[in-house]
């Protein structure tokens, strides 16, 4: 048997799957395209995987050509657009003499397709607005994003404590800091009596801490009407799964507001989805697109969180894919748990560069048909090296593949593109309305208020008693009444700066978390 030959039923053995499975593309072997068929297995995509590859070799379109793949099989998938170039697969692609040339080399029959997408964002852009309270955080998360050691932690544990007994629902960052300052002033001696001694200094610094966070654009993140993971999971009427796209192009320079949502939206995810073991084709699929920026800017809380989730919530019937420009990008401990590799080209500047490229080449499956790690760096654009794990979770022979196109848009939507879709959009009237009921911030500043008011009445109505001695020499500001007057201001003023900051609130359903 010729070389060529072993080669073709290598990977025609290595790659036949029994349940449902899509082809992603053909094998290649010295330059050209054999008739050896590269298929993904559905039921294996609950175990992760990375599109890695230089900028410029086609990753992103891979990413975007597998979420049609899942969406044609009814698997609703949730797109983390960094760079702002996925919107487009909610248009029909168009067609061109590369396109037809490389579906005929591949024995595709390619029709541009347009897919069912909603458009997501974090902030004030168009689309579905993503929200979150803070009674869903809860103390350990929130702990965990503001970076507080274990003495402060365990302050904002007795802080959600005192507000669930005390019926007093934290929505937003204006209710948590309206709780904080109360228990390091008026409140102090009730709580310390009953949670136990707060320090001061504690306090001041997660005040710090969550004001840091405001800066990034936390208000907007944080209120009401939060969002359900259930409508990431969603078929539309012609059975295809919806592909939400989540705009986080202004993003990057805020990491640490990314960091809050990723943070709340896996552990959402887990807390939220029944065990379901290997199911025939997962319930949804999560692809990072630029997933360095991630991990770059990343706190180490959400590091944990990330690595906890990877190993734990494939039995749950969620994959996490991670699209990025180098395999080291990733941590290792993450990096171990992806069962799909596609790996595009790598490009070889500078020494550094070729041991990246000698230790990317360690991480595939050992070939005796390849030169791994010189290959990586002449593979075309649309080509790349593959290998995933089959049913039985052991890895399928490495293989440089020519991989399929896209059906739909390889470019961004029009403003007006976007402004269609969003105005047929049901979740965007669900949730486009921020709601601000009553909730700790209101609770509390009604409470001092009438605590003011009634101290102000009881000084007043108490008559001068006899003095047998002159009484010694006061000033208007030891007045009792004009001190309280001076508290309620200061509350009042505080109020109105965040008031003026945009900051709303509302109640919340208390949902389970890490």
């Amino acid at each position: 048997m010729s070389t060529v030959a072993a080669f073709t039923e290598a990977v025609k053995s290595g790659y036949q799957f029994k349940g449902t499975h899509v082809k992603i593309g053909k094998a290649m072997f010295d330059g050209a395209v054999t008739d050896a068929d590269v298929f993904l297995p559905l039921k294996t995509m609950n175990r992760h995987g990375l599109i890695a590859g230089a900028t410029g070799t086609g990753k992103t379109k891979t990413l975007q050509m597998i979420s049609e793949c899942l969406s044609d099989h009814s698997v609703p998938v949730l797109l983390m657009d960094i760079k702002g170039d996925l919107s487009g697969i909610a248009a029909a692609g168009t067609a061109n003499e590369k396109l037809q040339s490389r579906a005929q080399l591949l024995g595709i029959d390619w029709q541009p397709s347009a897919y069912p997408v909603e458009l997501m964002t974090l902030s004030d852009q168009p689309g579905v607005r993503l929200r979150a309270t803070v009674s869903e955080f809860g103390p350990v998360l929130l702990s965990k994003i503001l970076g507080l050691n274990d003495t402060q932690g365990g302050l904002v544990a007795m802080i959600f404590k005192y507000c669930d007994d005390n019926k007093m629902p934290l929505v937003d960052l204006k209710d948590f800091i309206k709780v904080l300052q109360f228990v390091s002033d008026e409140g102090k001696a009730e709580l310390e009596k009953t949670y136990g001694k707060i320090s001061t200094t504690s306090t001041g610094t997660i005040l710090r801490k969550v004001i840091e966070l405001q800066q990034q654009g936390a208000d907007v993140f944080f209120g009401e009407k939060s969002f359900e993971v259930e409508d990431l999971m969603r078929i539309n009427e012609e059975g295809k799964g919806m592909i939400s796209v989540l705009r986080v192009t202004d993003m990057q320079d805020r990491p640490k507001l990314f960091s809050t949502f990723m943070l709340q939206l896996l552990a959402e995810l887990y807390a939220s989805s029944p065990e379901e073991g290997d199911l025939d084709q997962p319930k949804l699929v999560l692809f990072i697109d630029e997933a360095h920026l991630v991990f770059n800017e990343a706190s180490d809380a959400l590091l944990q969180q990330l690595e906890t989730v990877i190993k734990l919530i494939r039995s749950k019937g969620i994959g996490i894919f991670f699209c990025t420009q180098n395999p080291q990008d990733i941590p290792a401990a993450i990096l171990g748990q992806l069962g799909l590799k596609v790996q595009h080209a790598l490009r070889a500047f500078t020494a550094a560069d070729r041991k990246t490229i000698k230790q990317a080449a360690e991480n595939f499956p050992e070939t005796e048909f390849y030169d791994t790690a010189e290959l990586l760096t002449q593979l075309g654009i649309g080509e790349a090296f593959v290998t995933l794990l089959n049913e039985k979770g052991i890895p399928t022979p490495l293989v440089h593949t020519m991989l399929c196109p896209p059906k739909s848009r390889m470019d961004v939507l029009t403003d007006g593109e976007i402004d269609s879709i969003i105005a047929k959009s049901k979740l965007v009237r669900k949730y486009g309305e921020a709601v601000d009921p009553e909730s700790a911030y209101e609770i509390l500043t009604r409470k001092l208020e009438a605590a003011a008011a009634q101290e102000a009445s009881q000084e007043a109505e108490e008559k001068p008693s006899s003095r047998k001695a002159e009484p010694k020499e006061q000033t208007i500001f030891d007045n009792p009444v004009v001190k309280q007057i001076g508290r309620t201001a200061a509350s009042v003023i505080t109020r109105s700066l965040l008031g003026a900051l945009g900051l709303g609130g509302r109640t919340s359903r208390k949902k389970s978390v890490w």
